[in-house]
């Protein structure tokens, strides 16, 4: 994954990007598809993307309790439950995207004549724009973009 200028927040394993989500998604499908565990480097090369911050995502979803881990020889990232029940939503939440995007867009906002009122207004509108994402999310899984990907 290249670097982008998205900042990252502090206490958050990976920064929150459409990309970091879009990478997320494919690292569990990949894994749905092995059938049983794999290690992070293997997926990193299937998805060819950068290792360091593909585990830093995995490290997420698996402080998350999407993912789960085995360290040593034959270690690696295996899902925590299954496919099925795994939905989008649940992945975007816990990548902190909508926060990410919400702070960035917030952050323009200055505290001039009319600042503090655009803020708000922003926010409400964002506030509806993130529930209509996770009502969309919500109807998606992990089993779902498996059987639409084969």
């Amino acid at each position: 994954m290249s670097k982008d200028s998205s900042s990252k927040k502090p206490g958050m394993a990976c920064p929150s990007t459409y990309k970091t989500f879009s990478l997320a998604i494919q690292a569990l499908v990949a894994l749905e598809k092995n059938s049983g565990k794999c290690p992070s480097a293997d997926i990193a090369a299937y998805l060819d993307s950068d290792p360091t911050a593909l585990r830093r995502i995995l490290k997420t979803l698996s402080n998350e309790k999407i993912l789960e881990s085995r360290e040593g020889r034959d270690g690696g990232y295996y899902l925590a439950k299954s496919a099925d029940s795994i939905t989008l939503a649940e992945i975007y939440t816990a990548l902190h995207i909508h926060r990410a995007i919400t702070d960035s867009m917030l952050d323009v906002a200055k505290q001039n004549c009319n600042g503090g009122r655009m803020k708000n207004v922003i926010s409400d509108i964002l506030s509806e724009v993130e529930e209509s994402t996770l009502k969309v999310l919500k109807a998606y899984t992990i089993a779902d973009m498996v059987e639409r990907t084969n």
